[in-house]
């Protein structure tokens, strides 16, 4: 297998089209498709399916791209190592819940793009139950994620910023009302939550288990944005961390309870591989997302960052 096979596999299997790898690689379609039939004769099996325009990966090549990103990050990280200057260059390759996509990382990743111009980001948002295996394969350099204590064998986790969360309501709501509300004041209330697994929505149902309280009824979203929308038209209530609904409570659009729980908040943690090399390029980038993301004057958070050994 040649790195250059490789490199065409990969793009074709990210596209899936022969003609938009082509134009991306700079190449005449016949060589992309000659590369890809070559990988497949060396390999003895078939990598993709052609349905008519369609062009699908078997379950062979889903097993080869998993190996043929690790070797390419390899190939470029052993490139980087022996280069004889310590300017960040090169590619690095994030991840991180729909949530800080949108609220936390915009800022960082514009902020490092103008001042790294000759390092390559390439941003892929995958589900918060992805983010660790990820980072741990070697198919992502550094993983975002919010969550509450964390340890995960072979990574380093580091917490960057303490999180608020808090109960939110339309402004006409009846609990809007309230100087004061615990869990027993949700009782059969309609509560519009996150999908199953989120942090945060497992902290807020275990506050309510423990005083034996049981919602009306529960609606599950996996986007954040709709959860706002419906809790703005009166569907029920949620609880978020703050950062995502200031906006709306700043224009009254949504009223934030006064939520009887002390210390409801989780982390924003940063993860990258514990054996990982940290090129300069990866430095770079965790610096400058440490004083982009952790600002004392706004934020309580002062963990170091914490390795897990391999057993």
């Amino acid at each position: 297998m040649e790195l250059r096979q490789l490199t065409t596999f990969r793009m074709v299997a990210t596209t899936l089209s022969f003609t938009r790898t082509a134009a991306a690689l700079n190449y005449v379609q016949s060589s992309v498709t000659a590369q890809i039939q070559a990988l497949e004769e060396e390999l003895g099996v078939r990598l993709f399916d052609r349905l008519g325009k369609r062009v699908v990966l078997t379950d062979a090549g889903e097993r080869l791209l998993t190996y043929a990103e690790k070797i390419l990050a390899l190939s470029e990280e052993a490139r980087l190592a022996v280069s004889d200057t310590d300017e960040p260059v090169g590619t690095l390759t994030i991840s991180a819940t729909d949530t800080l996509c949108a609220y936390r990382l915009p800022a960082l990743l514009q902020q490092f793009r103008l001042s790294y111009p000759h390092v390559r980001l390439e941003f892929r948002p995958i589900s918060f139950s992805q983010i660790r295996q990820s980072v741990a394969e070697g198919e992502i350099d550094i993983g975002f994620e919010m969550e509450e204590s964390m340890a995960a064998t072979g990574l380093m986790i580091e917490p960057l910023i303490r999180e608020p969360l808090v109960l939110i309501a339309p402004p006409e709501h009846r609990l809007a009302q309230l100087e004061c509300v615990g869990p027993a004041n949700l009782e059969g209330e309609s509560m519009l939550l996150t999908e199953a697994g989120c942090s945060y929505r497992n902290m807020f149902q275990r506050a309510l288990a423990r005083e034996g309280i049981r919602p009306a009824s529960v609606v599950e979203f996996n986007s954040v944005e709709a959860i706002k929308q419906c809790v703005m038209v009166g569907m029920g209530i949620t609880v978020l961390p703050k950062v995502t609904v200031e906006s709306e409570i700043a224009q009254g659009r949504l009223v934030e309870l006064a939520w009887d729980m002390p210390d409801f908040y989780i982390l924003t943690h940063m993860i990258w591989h514990k054996e990982k090399w940290l090129s300069p390029a990866l430095q770079a980038f965790l610096k400058m997302a440490r004083e982009t993301l952790s600002t004392p004057a706004q934020h309580e958070c002062t963990a170091a960052p914490v390795s897990i050994a391999q057993p």
